[in-house]
């Protein structure tokens, strides 16, 4: 006889700066890991966490979503209170609830918002350094512009994801971005991604593009032959991973 399976969703928020992402790595501190490590002291058991997808070092996370399992079931707003209490104030649980037991925390996602943040002035903000890309050169924003309609639709990213050969970018490459929509923000210049799913440093990518784009260095012409080329080493770098934040995941 199967035992009975619980399937809680808790949704976090954290500040991915000392961080060297969501995954666990040996040698280095993951978000992962610190969220796992504390629902131990909790449960007497180490439950397996599964995300929405993992964040790269430095990156943030407004709402990123995760699941687990558990063979028995749990008061999850008392859990959700003491580990609060237990986490470091650069993590914390918004939400943790009991799910349907066919969800997914990866598989169960229809879509993704992410935000890059650009800081543009000439000083840096003391008091946001930590979450927007100081860009020090002048941005032409109307180009920039003209730039990002050509990412929005389905096309194969395989030029705009690291690691092409593997995972999710080698088993399929065809992603939609929804929308892309760059706001003038106090300071700067913001960046929103809506899209069914995003290959591995896809959005950073796209952003070194349009910054290139944006500085006079890339002509807009080259963004179709980029994409044709299907090889990530005929795109720009990708932009620094701070300014980015995962902002909601859609199910």
């Amino acid at each position: 006889m199967l035992k009975p399976s619980y399937t809680y969703k808790l949704t976090l928020s954290y500040d991915g700066t000392n961080y060297c992402g969501w995954q666990v790595q040996p040698n280095a501190v993951s978000i992962q890991e610190v969220i796992e490590t504390s629902l131990e002291k909790l449960l007497g058991t180490r439950p397996k966490l599964h995300s929405s997808g993992r964040t790269d070092a430095g990156v943030h996370a407004l709402a990123q979503v995760a699941h687990m399992k558990l063979d028995t079931p749990i008061d999850y707003k008392t859990i959700q209170y003491k580990m609060n209490c237990l986490l470091p104030k650069d993590i914390s649980i918004q939400h943790f609830e009991e799910a349907d037991p066919s969800f997914h925390a990866r598989f169960s996602a229809v879509g993704k918002t992410y935000t890059y943040y650009i800081h543009t002035s000439k000083v840096v903000d003391p008091f946001t350094h930590r979450f927007r890309t100081h860009i020090r050169f002048p941005l032409d924003l109307p180009l920039m512009e003209k730039a990002a309609e050509l990412f929005v639709g389905t096309y194969d990213f395989t030029s705009f994801a690291n690691e092409a050969n593997k995972g999710s970018a080698k088993n399929n490459p065809i992603k939609t971005i929804y929308s892309l929509k760059i706001d003038e923000i106090p300071g700067g210049i913001s960046l929103t991604f809506c899209g069914n799913g995003f290959l591995y440093k896809m959005v950073r990518n796209i952003v070194g593009a349009l910054l290139k784009v944006g500085s006079h260095k890339l002509p807009i012409e080259e963004i179709p032959k980029i994409f044709a080329a299907r090889d990530r080493k005929k795109a720009p770098m990708a932009a620094s991973p701070k300014g980015l934040f995962l902002v909601s995941v859609e199910y």
